[in-house]
């Protein structure tokens, strides 16, 4: 059921150096092009990373919390088309979610690295970064990485009693 795998997914760091089956990749990848988008425009585009020499220069995409990526077997980075669907952002980040719950359901951990709006230095953004490392034309915007790997920590589900139920109104604020 969905709703088990939304409850036990949590974002995981840490990999074992096994690497992600093809057959496995291949599922993710089927995922990532079935995920919804506005009016059916698919403006997303994948990069699927393997090979640990650039999985360690994405790991240095951003100032804080990329680094991680470089122990991971895979990472696939999520790009859109601005001038094909003006929400783009929301149609990559529904294809990044879909990544990340089929990799829950295949028995792998996933983190979401955010890469639009981030820096990697002062004078360069971690989209500039990303997209020099890997060949990106220009016209594409990269929104985030996806890191996946068998995981190599065990993290509880976040309880019910962790819900913000708060955060939730009914008919009106």
């Amino acid at each position: 059921m969905l709703l088990e795998l939304i409850r036990k997914r949590r974002s995981i760091r840490r990999y074992l150096g096994k690497p992600v089956e093809a057959e496995k990749v291949q599922l993710l990848i089927e995922a990532a092009l079935r995920a919804p988008s506005s009016r059916g425009l698919n403006p997303w585009e994948f990069i699927v990373v393997d090979q640990a020499e650039l999985l360690e220069k994405l790991a240095l995409a951003k100032e804080h919390s990329s680094s991680f990526l470089k122990n991971a077997p895979l990472g696939i980075v999520i790009c859109a088309d601005p001038d094909r669907c003006d929400v783009w952002i929301e149609d990559a980040s529904i294809a990044a979610t879909y990544l990340q719950l089929v990799a829950e359901s295949l028995g792998l951990g996933s983190c979401w690295i955010q890469i639009r709006r981030r820096q990697h230095s002062p004078t360069k953004t971690a989209a500039e970064y990303v997209r020099e490392v890997l060949g990106i034309p220009e016209q594409l915007e990269v929104e985030a990485i996806i890191a996946i790997g068998y995981p190599a920590e065990t993290l509880p589900p976040h309880s019910q009693a962790e819900l913000d139920r708060k955060k939730i109104h009914v008919n009106r604020y």
